[in-house]
């Protein structure tokens, strides 16, 4: 038997067929359309997966489930999405729409969880009791995963690890809140610290790599700079590096799980980033002679949203 995942993204969406050991047999993809109504955008999906599994050279007969990573509030035990800000969706019984042109089971949670069981059936975390997956990327996400199923919370909104409050009335952040780690470890905040920032290190390289326009800066170049020895960039790199280590720190201490990995855009900083977080977590992490969760870089990549959904079936 195979699982067909859909990785739903808001320019498009990835549709893999993939086994029980979580290897991706064929992929399929289609252009995300806003434009049309949802009833239709559900079933150009729909087609999309049908060609991926004649192509893979399979029946319908032989597709055990269909899973989709949705980046918005799911509620997995309904299969309804409540809110999909980056497809419009509103209130969308998206495993019901499914259904009517594809008769299997359907599940779904949202991207960042669905990722984070892809990392722990085949990536770095795989066959670890406990996991917990953070995305840094345009926002902070997160995904947990114990005794090998995901844990979204009893309402299905659980694991929004990205707003979790590190800093008491600290920045504003786009939910509302104030001080949430989304708001000092995503590449949106690297890279608003740095255009703040930039005009007081006139001579820094990160302007200079920006072609000295602030509104061009990314947080590659942050990064860059910060490996370069720039003193604007290690400033800011070391800033994220302890927001972040207060952030995992807190996960350890409240959920003590096996395995933290680290994906998404920020994520590509690689053991620039990962030995700093290390060496910063161990002088926060409250037992210091006791082992606590290993902290690593995910290995999935891209395909991490169509195995985890696949994998929903499992």
């Amino acid at each position: 038997m195979v699982y067909v995942g859909f990785d739903v993204g808001g320019t498009g969406v990835q549709v893999g067929v993939v086994n029980e050991k979580g290897e991706i047999l064929c992929k399929g993809n289609m252009v995300t359309r806003t434009d049309i109504p949802v009833a239709d955008q559900i079933q150009a999906m729909a087609q999309c997966a049908l060609d991926t599994i004649e192509r893979a050279g399979f029946s319908l007969d032989e597709v055990k489930s269909l899973g989709a990573g949705i980046p918005g509030v799911v509620d997995p035990r309904t299969g309804h999405i409540a809110f999909c800000p980056n497809l419009g969706w509103h209130d969308v019984d998206f495993a019901g729409e499914m259904r009517k042109h594809i008769d299997k089971p359907v599940f779904m949670d949202n991207d960042a969880t669905v990722a984070a069981l892809a990392e722990n059936v085949a990536g770095v975390s795989a066959g670890a009791h406990s996991s917990v997956f953070l995305t840094l990327g345009t926002g902070v996400g997160g995904g947990i995963v114990l005794g090998g199923k995901v844990w979204s919370g009893f309402h299905g909104v659980g694991s929004e690890i990205g707003h979790m409050v590190i800093e008491l009335d600290g920045k504003t952040c786009n939910c509302g809140n104030r001080g949430c780690l989304e708001r000092y470890c995503s590449a949106t905040a690297i890279i608003l610290a740095a255009r703040e920032m930039v005009d007081k290190y006139p001579t820094s390289s990160i302007l200079e790599k920006a072609e000295g326009d602030p509104m061009k800066i990314n947080a590659k170049m942050v990064f860059d700079a910060a490996k370069e020895g720039d003193q604007l960039g290690l400033l800011l790199f070391h800033d994220f590096v302890k927001a972040l280590a207060h952030g995992i720190v807190s996960i350890i201490h409240f959920l003590d799980p096996e395995v933290i990995a680290l994906g998404g855009g920020v994520s590509r900083a690689g053991d620039f980033l990962l030995n700093a977080l290390r060496e910063k977590v161990a002088q926060l992490v409250m037992y210091k002679t006791l082992p606590y969760a290993r902290i690593e870089l995910a290995k999935l990549g891209p395909d991490a949203g169509i195995i985890g959904a696949a994998m929903l079936g499992l």
